[in-house]
């Protein structure tokens, strides 16, 4: 299961109301929407089947086009190709295949928002809200929002996906991590459970490094940075992309 750490909540007042809090947040995040179009990051994926005790590593190049789409680079594989195709090729999957669709946006047309309190987090003071999805639909979860107190852009979110994307998955819990940079909450890292009926417990974690700005203003060494990337990766073809097929049954 993953671990949540656990908020130290305390009924003391906000300057702000909570009603106030959440448009300050969604205008925040309407803010930032398009302000990493077309920009990359790297990206390095551990997944284990510790009943099977197998596992395995990738490192990815993960972009995002100028009208939001997300995609991947695989760059190296290490481990076991089960690993690969069943758990880290299905998260790739979903990552890809989402789209940059507002419906998932964890915003008030998609959840009810539930003041919890106050919470010291990260080193800074945040507001926690519960959240409910409003529909039963792929990508919403129920679980929690920590939001900065000074910037009211997203800390951490963490719960359990109230559909899963096969019959043969049982649930998906998460924990994914934010850190703030010029006005821009960006994912650090994300640490799933997914509990299947074949393999048992899958623990996956994903770590993001090294963010690219978009290219329009990146600099001449980060080009030559991509450039040598991109040979990289075609060295690393082969095997690879014969793992990440469409075989993502767990």
């Amino acid at each position: 299961m993953v671990m949540i750490a656990a908020a130290t909540l305390s009924p003391a007042r906000f300057p702000l109301s909570p009603d106030a809090v959440i448009e300050r947040y969604s205008a925040a995040c309407h803010d930032q929407r398009t302000r990493l179009y077309g920009s990359s990051m790297e990206v390095y994926i551990t997944a284990k089947l510790p009943k099977l005790d197998k596992e395995g590593r990738l490192r990815a190049l993960r972009h995002i086009s100028k009208v939001g789409l997300v995609t991947y680079d695989a760059l190296e594989f290490e481990g076991d190709k089960t690993v690969n195709r069943g758990v880290i090729a299905r998260y790739l999957a979903a990552e890809t295949g989402a789209g940059n669709e507002a419906s998932l946006d964890i915003s008030p047309a998609n959840y009810d928002f539930k003041y919890k309190g106050l919470s010291e987090e990260y080193g800074r003071q945040v507001y926690v809200f519960g959240l409910t999805p409003r529909k039963k639909r792929m990508g919403l979860f129920k679980g929690e929002l920590s939001l900065d107190s000074r910037t009211y852009l997203p800390l951490r979110t963490s719960g359990r996906f109230v559909k899963t994307p096969s019959v043969l998955v049982r649930r998906i819990e998460f924990v994914r991590e934010y850190e703030i940079h010029d006005g821009i909450a960006i994912t650090r890292r994300i640490q799933s459970t997914v509990q299947t009926r074949l393999f048992g417990k899958a623990e996956l974690t994903v770590e993001f490094s090294h963010l690219s700005p978009p290219e329009s203003s990146a600099s001449n060494a980060t080009c030559s940075r991509r450039q040598e990337t991109e040979n990289r990766r075609h060295e690393a073809a082969g095997e690879l992309e014969e793992s990440l097929s469409t075989d993502f049954s767990l």
